[in-house]
């Protein structure tokens, strides 16, 4: 009886011992100062990002074009150059760039909360990914969901400058044209190219706090981020 008590309580703290191991691998940092650290770190760059799209002239016009016209609607931007409506496309896109910076503004909060309840299934491989890895989970694991909860806050913007039914103006020649199955629908363009957008400044900001100890400007970035996690 006595042997199996003993077995049993050697077994619990070699459990115990190997959890602990498992939990803080490196530096003293623990499991959940690295998913902390993690969604830290993602939250300081939506507010960078925010701030940076937040401003004036943010979004060039090639910018909107690309997003309005990617490569599979380009047809519908020549057929607008052929019916000689480059100036209107010049208003819109001025009016545009206005309706995107505000989007992308207001979109912060939206990031902030989908990452708080983003669960973090590998923390120290995030880490160890280095580079961009934090941001590339974000990505990967809410990207689809961002861009359709910034969606309404697009069409807000939208509905405020009137750039709804002025595009729907636009492009109703091209639609004549290039047919109805081509999809123009602008809020969900726009959307994309405010959560595109959004991920790149937090992407630069992962990059600058993993490379620049400056960049870390808590304690817990200091501490998550401090370690030469790729080896």
């Amino acid at each position: 009886m006595k042997t199996t008590k003993l077995f049993i309580l050697t077994l619990a703290l070699f459990q115990f011992m190997s959890c602990n191991t498992l939990k803080s691998l490196q530096g003293g940092v623990t499991e959940q100062e690295a998913i902390d650290g993690i969604k830290e770190l993602l939250s300081v760059g939506s507010q960078y990002g925010g701030d940076l799209l937040g401003k004036s002239g943010a979004f060039s016009k090639e910018t909107l074009m690309s997003a309005m016209f990617p490569p599979e609607l380009q047809k519908v931007a020549n057929t607008l150059q052929t019916l000689g409506l480059s100036k209107e496309v010049d208003r819109f896109t001025a009016t545009l760039g206005k309706a995107t910076e505000e989007s992308a503004t207001k979109s912060v909060p939206i990031f902030l909360s989908a990452i708080s309840h983003m669960r973090v299934r590998d923390a120290f491989g995030i880490l160890k990914n280095g580079n961009t890895g934090a941001t590339d989970y974000l990505r990967a694991t809410v990207g689809d969901t961002l861009r359709r909860a910034i969606t309404p806050t697009m069409n807000t913007a939208l509905d405020e400058y009137k750039l709804a039914s002025e595009w729907n103006k636009l492009v109703a020649p091209a639609k004549i044209i290039v047919g109805e199955k081509v999809n123009l629908d602008l809020g969900n363009m726009m959307a994309g190219l405010v959560t595109s957008a959004m991920f790149n400044k937090i992407q630069e900001k992962e990059i600058e706090v993993r490379s620049n100890a400056t960049a870390r400007t808590t304690p817990l970035l200091q501490k998550v981020f401090n370690q030469n996690w790729v080896k």
